[in-house]
């Protein structure tokens, strides 16, 4: 009886429940399929230097397939590059490297940064005063969201981005950084964070200072959904790296079997608000994952 297909499952830290939700979802597309799953992720987040030590001890472990999530779009191409060298099936999701790989599984993150902005831009009703919480730099998903906030703003002349600050993807800088932008302007109507793990922290300033405004973030995490219902939280977008991992873990299966699979595949995204916030009240254990002729067409 042959061995079980072994996947490498590539994430950027534990700390971001995104990920955890990614994982997850991984494992569930791999287990129906037979397949295990072996998890690589960087103990401190986010540092590229143990994200290429885990593509080594990867490497070493002769995978059948890597789904690959880099720290860094641009440090981390020799070694995704190595992987595919080594002529294991590679699929990358969430940031895009500029290396031939299977498939690239994504969504259109100018779009969703866009999305998030209007919705903050229809509660004020096209006036007001915002600041944006920027991710990582280094991630394209940060840059792409941001030309999507200033794209929306450019739309709208009596909306006013009163300045920006970097959270890093991660709660405690994001919550340093609206902290710092609190105590600059003495009013601020709306706030704009590149995902939900960052939109907590704002939070969480905003309320150490006393203060409120409309909040929006990206991701459609539980607690984001709590919030949204609430009503302490505007709204998020439904960027579902649970729905990306699985569709990149279904990708890497079919490349495996031999059978078609898309050089890039976007997953769609969708606005939360508290006008639909009930479909998205499901454990993700418990969620369906996504059909892949649905998604692919």
């Amino acid at each position: 009886m042959a061995a079980p297909r072994t996947l490498a499952i590539f994430t950027k830290n534990r700390t971001n429940p995104a990920y955890a939700a990614a994982r997850l979802a991984a494992d569930r597309i791999a287990a129906a399929a037979g397949a295990r799953t072996v998890h690589y992720v960087p103990e401190t987040p986010d540092d590229v230097a143990q994200q290429k030590a885990l593509v080594g001890e990867a490497l070493a472990a002769r995978p059948d397939a890597v789904v690959f999530v880099p720290v860094d779009d641009r440090q981390m191409v020799p070694d995704v590059a190595r992987l595919v060298a080594a002529g294991l099936a590679v699929v990358t999701c969430i940031n895009r490297l500029e290396v031939p790989v299977a498939s690239h599984v994504g969504s259109d993150d100018v779009a969703v940064g866009e999305t998030a902005a209007k919705a903050l831009i229809d509660a004020l009703a096209g006036r007001g005063r915002v600041v944006a919480i920027e991710g990582t730099p280094a991630a394209p998903t940060s840059r792409d969201r941001t030309v999507g906030l200033r794209k929306a703003l450019a739309e709208h002349p009596d909306m006013r981005l009163l300045g920006t600050g970097v959270g890093s993807y991660q709660q405690a800088p994001a919550r340093q950084a609206m902290a710092r932008l609190l105590a600059q302007h003495p009013a601020i109507d709306g706030v704009w964070t590149a995902n939900d793990v960052m939109a907590f922290g704002a939070l969480e300033a905003l309320a150490a200072a006393g203060r409120t405004a409309k909040v929006v973030g990206v991701n459609g995490l539980p607690e984001a959904i709590d919030h949204i219902e609430r009503g302490t939280m505007l709204a998020s977008v439904d960027f579902s790296a649970f729905a990306i991992a699985a569709t990149a873990t279904q990708a890497a299966l079919r490349r495996l079997r031999g059978e078609p699979v898309p050089a890039t595949i976007m997953v769609p995204a969708e606005l939360i608000d508290r006008r639909n916030v009930q479909r998205w009240k499901v454990p993700f254990a418990d969620r369906p994952l996504p059909v892949w002729e649905e998604v692919v067409g």
